[in-house]
């Protein structure tokens, strides 16, 4: 279940305030599951709903989390993200079963703190794993496997945050898609994933992509 970029650190730490959260999920396995998982964080504080709709309802009062689902029945979960940051609420986390770059492109520019790929939809979302990674999510050593790659390897990578095949890519830089797959294998063994998604949310972590 690769997880792209950071969790807010108020979740993974204690203070005077209560943490209050909301769960915007179609699937009410799905919300119940993400749930059970903020209760043993100590969020006690959870509303649930299912909808774009529902959950404007409630912007009036702003909450620490709201984690959503990328694809609601009337609409965006990012483009919900961003339009509550409007409202002021600060803490976004997009759960997707989709591992596309696009989609992951979106939730990030919404200002989403975090993105979950949950795998197949029906099976539990989120494990406490996941849930309860510690604020310094990139390690030291991952932030120096990105900054190792090549400016050939930058180039290609930025291609693919683009949503770029092999093909194009090659199209785009001169090279052949066969030496575009082997720039790729080379990538995918300094950071150690071969997910392109997860390539992607590390080097935007650490500032290789903007």
């Amino acid at each position: 279940m690769p997880v792209v970029m950071e969790y807010p650190p108020s979740l993974a730490t204690s203070g005077p305030t209560k943490t209050t959260a909301m769960v915007v999920m179609p699937d009410p396995r799905a919300r119940a599951s993400v749930t059970r998982h903020l209760w043993m964080l100590g969020i006690r504080d959870v509303v649930e709903v299912s909808t774009v709709a529902e959950a404007r309802i409630r912007l009036a009062t702003p909450r620490n989390l709201c984690v959503v689902d990328a694809n609601l029945p009337d609409g965006s979960g990012p483009a919900l993200l961003k339009y509550m940051q409007s409202a002021g609420w600060t803490g976004g986390l997009v759960l997707s079963a989709r591992d596309d770059i696009q989609t992951v492109r979106a939730a990030l520019a919404a200002g989403s703190r975090g993105y979950v790929i949950t795998g197949t939809r029906g099976r539990s979302p989120v494990g406490s794993r996941v849930v309860s990674s510690p604020p310094s999510f990139l390690p030291q050593n991952s932030v120096n496997r990105v900054r190792g790659l090549s400016s050939r390897e930058i180039e290609v990578l930025r291609l693919v945050a683009d949503g770029q095949t092999n093909k194009a890519i090659g199209e785009s830089m001169g090279l052949s898609a066969l030496t575009v797959k082997s720039h790729l294998a080379r990538i995918a063994r300094k950071l150690g994933t071969g997910d392109r998604a997860g390539m992607v949310g590390l080097a935007l972590r650490t500032g290789i992509l903007t």
